[in-house]
């Protein structure tokens, strides 16, 4: 009998934790729903570039139209300052010869607001422009925005754009360490065609 009563007594918590389950994948589903519809308004490769007018780190107004006839590079990030962001950055800057030679131009897009871009750009002795999207408009745009504590922030995303242009690549959930190297590939293959 003593072994009857021990599950009898821990019955509450098997639903408890039934519970627990079942609400944690009714969230991921809700996650996994919200992951697609943003992936379905992702600009698609052909289609014209979204377009694009923000202040930079210099606290000028940048349009892609100010570089019709060049290759673009316009990526997107999470935030200024953190581990991954940084890391990204400093990757393009270390290959920006590369891109040069390219006759291709960088730019970095986040919520970030120009003076922190200036700061961060400053830090990391960055040579490219960084373009404030503080309200998040030209992340919706191109199906790159997350929430992340209740606040919107730029998803990790890349366009290559062409020099008529139009979207010619697109890299989502990008990995920032080798991401660089995958974008100058990209655009060597891109070029070719």
């Amino acid at each position: 009998m003593a072994f009857a009563r021990k599950p009898t007594s821990k019955f509450p918590q098997l639903i408890n934790l039934d519970h627990q389950m079942r609400l944690l994948t009714g969230s991921m589903i809700v996650l996994a729903t919200a992951s697609l519809s943003m992936a379905q308004t992702t600009p698609q490769v052909g289609a014209a570039a979204p377009e694009v007018t923000l202040p930079s780190n210099e606290g000028k107004p940048i349009s892609l139209t100010d570089y019709r006839g060049k290759w673009v590079v316009l990526y997107f990030y999470p935030k200024d300052f953190t581990s991954g962001c940084t890391s990204e950055a400093q990757s393009f800057q270390r290959d920006l010869p590369k891109f040069n030679k390219a006759d291709a131009v960088i730019l970095g897009v986040s919520v970030d607001n120009s003076q922190s871009h200036k700061n961060f750009c400053a830090k990391e002795g960055l040579n490219f422009k960084l373009l404030a999207d503080t309200d998040a408009k030209i992340s919706e745009a191109y199906g790159s925005v997350k929430e992340y504590n209740g606040a919107k922030l730029s998803a990790r995303n890349t366009f290559i754009i062409n020099p008529e242009g139009k979207i010619a690549r697109v890299f989502t959930g990008v990995k920032p360490q080798t991401h660089s190297e995958e974008v100058l590939q990209a655009l060597a293959e891109l070029k070719k065609s």
